[in-house]
């Protein structure tokens, strides 16, 4: 941390407790002039006001938290970058910069991290080898897991703390992030390929056409889109824009139905990731989209991935059926 940096922190630290202390210290004197429990010489709305003092209570327990903030001040690094408090706390691994140095720091490290992640693994690992492996040793099929209840409620608990922050709890989504309820997929809802999404990631490159199609170009385009899906449109527009989509053609091919290969989505339904309006489309055929799905192989582990693709995999065909 540079030297300013230490000073702002250290400055705006000790104004902040020292500025709460002062504060209570000045709103703690009777300075009006009138006896405590005295009425005050004003009325509002015919409410005359009684000069009553803070209730003790409150302000020992304020006081209370400004001692605490200056112990833990002093006892943990907070004024200088190189002072660790009088406890001598660090991170152990705040140096770190990449996924690989990580790695390499967790076969050598005992922070408690790391020991709370052997702990989790040497009490639960064995749960997830019995749910997805079978008598061979091998990873069972994930449609059979998929309907084993306790396989589900394991990869439900998994989905929950690992993917509910952008497909949502309830795995619907949200704007740019894919409903996987809906039995819509980008690169195709078998199993094994859910599965492979989440081992290895996906990246998904929507280019811009601004500067190839122009604005009045874009409307057409986009105009030809909605129409494919079953909007009603300009069909002058329209017709011009499906001589346009010739561009757009290689990726979500000529009938517009997408391409699993590359992650093109099919524009003759209604399901829209960034959204079905016609500012939505414009926007992403004049600004292009960029969409990254991490891989988790390295943060979770084939076995956890083969319960979490499991579930995913169970939540599109109970809405099929």
């Amino acid at each position: 941390m540079s030297i300013f940096w230490t000073l702002w922190i250290t400055v705006i630290t000790l104004i902040v407790v020292i500025g709460c202390a002062v504060l209570l210290r000045a709103t703690s004197k009777n300075n009006t002039g009138v006896e405590e429990g005295q009425p005050m010489p004003h009325t509002f709305d015919g409410i005359q006001e009684l000069n009553n003092p803070l209730p003790r209570w409150w302000v020992g327990l304020f006081w209370f938290t400004i001692v605490i903030a200056l112990i833990y001040s002093v006892a943990f690094p907070a004024y200088t970058a190189n002072w660790n408090g009088l406890l001598g706390w660090t991170s152990s691994e705040q140096s770190i910069t990449s996924l690989q140095e990580s790695e390499e720091l967790a076969q050598t490290s005992h922070s408690q991290y790391q020991r709370e992640m052997d702990a989790a693994e040497e009490k639960y690992g064995a749960v997830f080898k019995q749910l997805t492996y079978d008598e061979n040793g091998v990873y069972k099929d994930l449609t059979l897991v998929a309907k084993d209840p306790d396989a589900i409620k394991v990869g439900q608990r998994l989905f929950l703390q690992n993917c509910a922050q952008c497909h949502g709890s309830d795995a619907r989504g949200s704007t740019g992030f894919p409903n996987l309820t809906d039995n819509d997929w980008l690169y195709g809802g078998e199993a094994d390929t859910i599965k492979q999404t989440l081992m290895h990631g996906r990246r998904g490159a929507m280019p811009a056409w601004a500067e190839i199609l122009g604005e009045q170009g874009i409307k057409e385009v986009a105009s030809y889109a909605l129409q494919l899906s079953g909007r009603r449109v300009d069909l002058i527009e329209a017709a011009a824009g499906e001589k346009r989509f010739v561009v757009c053609s290689a990726c979500h091919g000529a009938d517009g139905k997408g391409m699993q290969a590359l992650g093109a989505p099919n524009l003759t339904d209604t399901v829209w990731l960034y959204g079905g309006s016609r500012n939505a489309v414009e926007a992403t055929i004049r600004n292009g989209r960029n969409g990254v799905m991490p891989a988790w192989d390295k943060v979770l582990g084939e076995d956890k991935i083969h319960l979490i693709s499991a579930y995913v995999y169970s939540l599109s065909q109970s809405n099929e059926q």
